[in-house]
């Protein structure tokens, strides 16, 4: 048994999700971690807006796909309110990572939910939720992405923005390039180039060609290759033709 002070800080959850074993399962999951305490469960994403209004939970574990209004809109409805619950998405499916950062989901749990992943994502809800109460009264409005999800393996990794310094199409999804040049290590994400550049912040990264992403500081200079072709020269050394239609960007900020 916990002790009363533990139970008392402990955060306030509520579990949705349509399948009764899925709730379950969680819910047995949750009993061994002391961070967190089950005040309801729902299921269905119009049950989950009733119950939050009246148990005011601080964390939500949210299933992604339900029957009409699915996990994707009650997070939305999260979102809109000044002291909205932290939300961590418990789902079978990994390509709505995209989406659920968007909405600032504290994480993305894939099913079949694993005790210790699920335990690593509330000590992140934990972490988000105690920013929060000190942050209060001040509202983040940032439009652009600090970080995403990319599935790797059973499960989503985090990836800051910052670590990602190329990012090329290939096909309905996009390949990150992350760390250093010369790590090698690179991720598929299911996201158009498109989608993905206007959730980037220009400052940072210039889209160079229709396929392909760079990061600025990425970019250690511009070569005329004759007849009106240019590439962009990385810091690795490595060359990328620019495409036509994105050399005037590309000129513009080297102000050229």
């Amino acid at each position: 048994m916990h002790d009363t002070d533990t139970q008392t800080t402990a955060l306030r959850t509520l579990i949705v999700d349509d399948e009764p074993l899925a709730v379950e399962r969680v819910q047995v999951i949750c009993a061994e971690i002391p961070a967190v305490r089950v005040v309801g469960t729902a299921s269905d994403g119009a049950a989950a807006l009733r119950l939050a209004e009246k148990l005011e939970p601080d964390l939500v574990l949210l299933d992604m796909t339900m029957p009409e209004l699915d996990g994707l809109g009650v997070a939305r409805h999260f979102a809109a309110q000044p002291q909205a619950p932290v939300v961590i998405f418990v789902t079978a499916h990994d390509h709505f990572a995209v989406e659920a950062f968007d909405l600032e989901a504290v994480d993305y749990v894939l099913k079949p939910v694993a005790a210790d992943r699920l335990e690593r994502a509330i000590e992140r809800a934990v972490a988000r939720r105690g920013q929060l109460d000190k942050d209060r009264g001040r509202q983040k409005n940032s439009r652009y992405l600090e970080e995403l999800w990319v599935p790797h393996r059973s499960e989503l990794l985090r990836i800051a923005v910052s670590e990602v310094h190329q990012i090329d199409a290939e096909r309905d999804y996009v390949r990150l390039h992350v760390g250093g040049a010369d790590s090698g290590r690179s991720y598929l994400l299911l996201q158009t180039i498109a989608g993905l550049e206007e959730r980037l912040d220009p400052e940072q990264f210039i889209r160079i060609h229709r396929s392909t992403i760079l990061r600025r500081d990425h970019i250690r200079g511009l070569r005329h290759d004759g007849l009106g072709v240019w590439s962009a020269e990385l810091v690795n050394g490595e060359a990328l033709r620019i495409g036509r239609t994105y050399l005037a960007r590309v000129k513009a900020m080297a102000g050229r």
